[in-house]
């Protein structure tokens, strides 16, 4: 069973949020929004698909997805990109968004925690690093 399987995670702590959404061309308003989120998340699989979901005060989404196969979505701030999802062995979930600002969140999961890299604009240019908790 992986790591991840039946837990919710809550977001603890952030680095270089902000520079990260920036960016993404994230507009001030809503980056301070985003700044003083704290979202809870899940990762659910059922048969072949898996649903991710992020839960806030502020916007709550779900992206239902089969892992190598590209998807339409539409991020929290409001992009459509199309993504791709891959394992990398049972707790690294790569979440590939390729749009007019390619983005790529690897999440790597544990018993008790998750860390979610994420790096925007060409080869990564600027990276944020969120950590979560079991909640």
């Amino acid at each position: 069973m992986a790591a991840w399987e039946g837990k919710k995670y809550k977001l603890e702590k952030s680095e270089n949020f902000d520079e990260y959404m920036k960016a993404l061309g994230v507009g001030m308003v809503l980056r301070k929004m985003g700044n003083t989120v704290s979202p809870t998340v899940e990762l659910v699989k059922n048969g072949d698909e898996y649903t991710f979901n992020t839960t806030s005060t502020f916007k709550s989404t779900t992206i239902k997805f089969k892992l190598g196969e590209e998807f339409e979505e539409e991020t929290v701030d409001g992009r459509k990109v199309k993504s791709v999802c891959t394992l990398d062995g049972p707790n690294k979930l790569i979440h590939d968004q390729k749009g007019e600002k390619p983005t790529i969140i690897i999440r790597e999961f544990t018993d008790t925690d998750i860390t979610v890299t994420m790096t925007a604009g060409e080869g990564g240019a600027v990276k944020c690093v969120r950590y979560y908790k079991v909640v």
